[in-house]
């Protein structure tokens, strides 16, 4: 398996997340349990992943500037997805999810932190067959069959195995993308061929993403980090 989480994109925050509540399956620091119960009828994978322990969570309250938090929400979503991919191959490893969670400020202040950070990470990591979702206090939706999702009682970052027959209908908005993740196959790449990189130049391949011209390549890793 690659080796990108013992690179700089997954060190632990600087500052503008702190760090609440460790992975866990039952956070103290926000009750899961029944929003858990509350919207497994909408996801058929979420109650035997919490069944089987296999639902993490990691709690944080955002501090610090939007723009250090943003970065280091990146880096998190990372690190839950350089844990779920060696997992994934395991017993019952489809079921695995992590979950990021945002304590601290309003619903609105989540939406737009998490906004950056979900769009780069699905793109880098649809291809090796993970599937990214943000969800956010308060939000209001409805599943395939016009029926009411449950409201999240917190904001929160989401990573799972992707289920290549269903998941890429959410991907609509993105064909490229969909197409990528039905066809998913993880080799063990590098997704981001070298680590770490800045956030500041992973955000502007990730807005590159939106121009109708050709998408930058993945930022370069830097010299310092090279090896040989």
């Amino acid at each position: 398996m690659i080796t990108t989480r013992r690179g700089g994109a997954s060190r632990p925050g600087a500052g503008a997340l702190r760090l609440v509540e460790r992975r866990t399956s039952a956070p103290q620091a926000v009750d899961v349990s029944e929003y858990v119960r509350a919207v497994a009828s909408h996801c058929p994978f979420l109650m035997p992943s919490a069944v089987h322990g296999l639902t993490g969570w990691t709690v944080y309250e955002v501090v610090g500037a939007a723009g250090a938090a943003e970065a280091e929400l990146f880096h998190a979503g990372v690190r839950a997805a350089e844990w779920i991919r060696p997992l994934a191959t395991r017993r019952h490893g489809r079921l695995v999810c992590e979950n990021i969670v945002l304590l601290g400020g309003d619903a609105a202040e989540h939406r737009e932190l998490m906004a950056w950070p979900h769009w780069a990470l699905k793109h880098l990591y649809g291809p090796v067959g993970l599937m990214f979702g943000k969800f956010w206090t308060g939000e209001e939706g409805t599943d395939r069959r016009g029926r009411r999702i449950p409201s999240p009682p917190f904001s929160f970052l989401a990573v799972r195995c992707a289920v290549r027959p269903v998941d890429p209908r959410f991907l609509a908005d993105t064909p490229d993308l969909a197409l990528s993740l039905s066809t998913s196959v993880d080799d063990g790449r590098e997704v981001f061929q070298g680590l770490p990189y800045e956030w500041k130049a992973v955000k502007t391949w990730a807005i590159s993403l939106l121009s109708p011209q050709p998408p930058l390549p993945p930022p370069n890793r830097p010299a310092a980090f090279r090896s040989g």
